[in-house]
């Protein structure tokens, strides 16, 4: 059963109070498909670049299990460009430019072979386009879905219908209070489930991430780092970890999704060490299964009741 994950795939400029870089590989697809590819593989991906886009980065996709096959490439386009610039304490940025270029036209084609792709994953790009994935996949087992503000704000009916059509839907605690206009994440949380998606997971940054799903509320901490460099695509990890852990177990109950929580927080973790990708790009699994022993460590007790 494929995994496919559809989404952008650009290049990025980040500055932080400590470091810049210029035109490092970024985007939703690459940073979910780097992550997914170290628990399964072959990993397809469905996203749109100009001719412009370096071929080794190409080349560092296809060498982390990422099938690029339904990769487009515009003659003469230029890729997405975002840049954006932290704040000293890394929670707040600013976003500084932002080049649509061949990815305003994005037409999410999904190949023949993919369109029965069992897992798919549907990263943050316009509830339209998501739309469009799925009217175009036949019948997929387990389908994650992400998205953000300006969506929630500018496309909401459309989103909605989106999440009608999902399984998980991964958002921040800002995203949710703001869905389901609610303060209060617990009850933002039923009023999301509500709204289609049977599984939600709300990403709180530094403070962890809360899964809501049936009855079970699972709250999974975040790894104590003493360096964070850059939080770029940080949740994308989390939903790349995730969605691959779930496919190569090929189970979703309850215990695994809550595993693949801390699978996902463990790559996430990873990611802010470096910037851009460079942290997802020489990892082992026996360092990721460390982490996730840490995960377990760190948020457990030795129970006592008197």
């Amino acid at each position: 059963m494929s995994l496919l994950i559809v989404g952008s795939v650009a290049l990025d400029s980040v500055a932080t109070p400590f470091k810049s870089v210029e035109n490092a590989l970024g985007g939703s697809t690459t940073y979910i498909s780097l992550a997914a590819g170290y628990f399964t593989g072959p990993v397809h991906i469905v996203g749109v670049v100009g001719e412009d886009f370096p071929k080794k980065y190409l080349d560092l996709l296809e060498s982390h299990n990422v099938d690029l096959t339904g990769l487009q490439i515009v003659p003469g386009g230029k890729t997405f460009r975002w840049a954006g610039k932290y704040h000293y304490d890394l929670n707040t940025r600013d976003t500084l430019l932002t080049e649509l270029n061949v990815f305003e036209k994005f037409d999410p084609v999904i190949p023949e072979k993919l369109r029965k792709s069992q897992y798919l994953c549907l990263g943050n790009i316009d509830p339209e386009l998501q739309l469009k994935v799925l009217d175009q996949m036949e019948n997929p087992h387990f389908v994650v879905c992400d998205t953000m503000n300006y969506w929630i704000e500018g496309k909401k009916d459309e989103l909605l219908k989106v999440l009608k059509r999902v399984n998980v839907l991964i958002i921040n605690d800002s995203e949710a209070r703001l869905l389901a206009h609610e303060p209060n994440l617990i009850k933002a949380a039923r009023i999301i489930k509500e709204m289609g998606a049977e599984i939600l997971i709300v990403k709180k940054g530094e403070h962890g991430a809360l899964l809501f799903m049936d009855d079970i509320i699972f709250s999974a901490p975040a790894y104590p780092l003493e360096m964070i460099n850059d939080p770029t695509g940080a949740g994308d990890t989390f939903a790349g970890g995730f969605i691959g852990y779930l496919h190569k177990v090929q189970d979703v109950s309850p215990e695994s999704i809550k595993r693949a929580v801390i699978y996902g927080s463990a790559m996430a973790s990873f990611t802010v060490e470096e910037f851009s990708t460079k942290a997802l790009e020489n990892l082992s699994y026996l360092q990721i299964q460390d982490r996730y022993r840490e995960f377990l460590t760190i948020s457990r007790i030795d129970e006592e009741i008197e």
